[in-house]
């Protein structure tokens, strides 16, 4: 099932995809243009993965980590699909990271590589825009490289863990202006989605709502202010965004 939440004539709505268009809970059915998309979930704490593609590493001349790199985002960052993100005028490198994102379903605490799957409710996409000129070092992040206000769309769908088959053998792509300028597969991940909720698991309780982003693989390239940017993940759908 495809789930998403948008604003209709100044209420919100729980919204499901259908050949019609976007259907409400009451039947009504309206189009995907009419309507304000929101992220399908509200997240609670966003847990994301620094360089979790061997490829994307590589690209970035950094070494493959032995560990998860792991760091934390804030609500403030995440806008829905056919959103806008900012581009500051100070940057001079702002790239899209095509992610698939993983949302927690039930509580998870120590929780085995093996059962891992058990504890997702679902999955989205994020387009999570880095603003290279702010880094500190490739290990931690600076707060302005990846909270800046609406810097992360995600949607358009929620789509159920049990409508994935398998989610580490998915392809993502990115274009920019309809031209194609990232593609990878899920199976590429360093850091798999159940070894990540097992090494998260092991030393904090995830929560229904938390989402990880589980990183982008090569081919991010600078954007500027009006480019169109879809990041598309195979049987989850495509993700719109404007730079401005």
């Amino acid at each position: 099932m495809k789930m998403a939440r948008v604003a209709y004539e100044g209420r919100i709505y729980q919204a499901f995809d259908t050949e019609e268009g976007i259907k409400f809970a009451n039947g009504q059915i309206v189009s995907e243009q009419d309507v304000v998309w929101l992220p399908p979930v509200e997240v609670k704490t966003c847990f994301a993965l620094g360089l979790n593609y061997f490829d994307h590493a590589s690209e970035l001349d950094f070494q493959a980590p032995k560990e998860p790199l792991v760091f934390l985002k804030g609500p403030n960052t995440f806008i829905g699909h056919r959103g806008f993100t900012k581009r500051p005028e100070d940057v001079t490198n702002m790239h899209y990271e095509c992610e698939l994102a993983v949302v927690i379903g039930r509580q998870a605490k120590e929780v085995s590589e093996a059962d891992a799957y058990d504890y997702i409710l679902g999955y989205t996409i994020a387009n999570d825009y880095a603003f290279r000129d702010y880094l500190e070092n490739y290990y931690r992040p600076n707060l302005r490289v990846k909270n800046r206000d609406d810097s992360t769309p995600i949607g358009p769908w929620l789509v159920s863990a049990e409508d994935i088959e398998d989610p580490m053998n998915l392809p993502l792509r990115t274009y920019v202006n309809g031209e194609k300028v990232q593609e990878g597969s899920t199976k590429d991940m360093i850091f798999s989605i159940p070894k990540l909720i097992e090494y998260l698991s092991s030393f904090m309780t995830l929560n229904p709502g938390d989402m990880i982003l589980t990183g982008t693989p090569k081919g991010t390239v600078d954007t500027k202010a009006g480019d169109e940017v879809i990041t598309e993940i195979e049987g989850i759908g495509r993700l719109k965004n404007t730079v401005y």
